[in-house]
Order: C-alpha cells, then sequence, then structure tokens
C-alpha cells in the first residue's frame, strides 16, 4: 500500500468521524433541549396551578431559563458546523 492510498484512507476515516460527532454534538443537543423545555413547561404548569397569583412571575423566569437553554444547544450547533465548514482535522492530517 502506498503512501497516498493510506493517506486517503486516513481521510476518510476522519471525515467519517467528523459527520459522526457533528450528528452527535446536534443530534443530543436536540435532545437535551426537548427534554429540558418539557421539564420547564411542566413545572411552570405545576407551580401556576398551585399558586395562581405568581404565575406571571414564574413566567419570565421559565423564559429567562428557556433562552439559557437554547444558549447551550446553540453553541453545540457552533461547534458542529465549525468541525464541519472550517474542518481544522484534516488540514493538520495534510499538514498545512
Amino acid at each position: 500500500m502506498n503512501a497516498d492510498m493510506s493517506q486517503m484512507m486516513a481521510m476518510g476515516h476522519l471525515q467519517g468521524m467528523i459527520a459522526l460527532a457533528v450528528a452527535l454534538l446536534i443530534g443530543l443537543g436536540a435532545l437535551g433541549t426537548a427534554i429540558g423545555f418539557g421539564l420547564l413547561g411542566g413545572k411552570l404548569i405545576e407551580g401556576s396551578a398551585r399558586q395562581p397569583e405568581l404565575s406571571s412571575m414564574l413566567q419570565v423566569k421559565m423564559f429567562i431559563v428557556a433562552g439559557l437553554l437554547d444558549a447551550v444547544t446553540m453553541i453545540g450547533v457552533a461547534i458542529a458546523l465549525f468541525f464541519t465548514f472550517a474542518d481544522p482535522f484534516t488540514k493538520r492530517l495534510l499538514g498545512h
């Protein structure tokens, strides 16, 4: 097996692993956000049912936490897009 074929196999393996990492970052981020929003909404309804006079305050706090929950997911998506388009690992493999 010559050096070019070996490098092509390594490149294909690396690209497959990058695709897997991107899929995990986006998929698990979406799953975590969905679970978080489900728990958050359920607790808001429980709190509003117990103390209806505090429902507006609870709703404001829910939106703040929802924004933070989305921010964490967007960081994961940004890292996934960086891996996909900037491709820092391939450049290192090629020696650039």
